[in-house]
């Protein structure tokens, strides 16, 4: 099926809208992330030793963008080649970061639903079941995406740690 025209047109039109306030709607989505899953606060270090979400807070402001970004790209490369293409390093690291954290797949959800509402209230009534859909697609498949890394990065450690410990057991012999 693949990502439509009028799924890639939603995703670029309300990215259009919200980026006129993305402070309030940086605030906005941790907020969400945070009421759906108040656990998730020490998973981000520019919120792990505050009891709130500070207002001003420049790396959640650029945290949240990036997240909006990375969504809103992922929609035009699906519309474009079919996949999520992101640089090279730039999954690498993403995916590095998020096993690094602890990241599992519930928490990927907890964010897209924080995501979707963040853009329902950026959008206003502009806000629709086909906006919601192509949203929730481009961030599917950016999650996926991530979340391959992760796995790759993940056998490669315990490739190294099964090699380490083949080893050890062999000097110990």
């Amino acid at each position: 099926m693949g990502f439509s025209e009028k799924q890639e047109e939603l995703v670029k039109e309300s990215w259009e809208i919200m980026k006129e306030d993305i402070p309030a709607l940086s605030l906005h989505f941790f907020t969400q992330i945070l009421e759906i899953a108040p656990a998730a606060k020490g998973l981000f270090s520019f919120l792990k030793d505050t009891d709130e979400i500070p207002q001003n807070n420049p790396k959640l402001k650029s945290h949240a963008v990036k997240v909006f970004k990375m969504t809103c790209e992922a929609a035009i490369q699906l519309r474009e080649k079919g996949e999520v293409v992101v640089s090279g390093s730039t999954l690498k690291y993403l995916g590095s970061v998020h096993l690094q954290k602890g990241v599992v797949g519930p928490h990927f959800e907890v964010v897209k639903e924080g995501l979707l509402r963040t853009v329902e209230k950026g959008v206003g009534d502009k806000w629709c079941e086909d906006m919601k859909g192509a949203w929730s697609e481009a961030y599917d498949q950016l999650a996926a995406a991530i979340q391959a890394e992760m796995n790759k990065e993940a056998a490669e450690i315990n490739k190294e740690a099964a090699e380490f410990n083949k080893e050890d057991a062999e000097i110990q012999s």
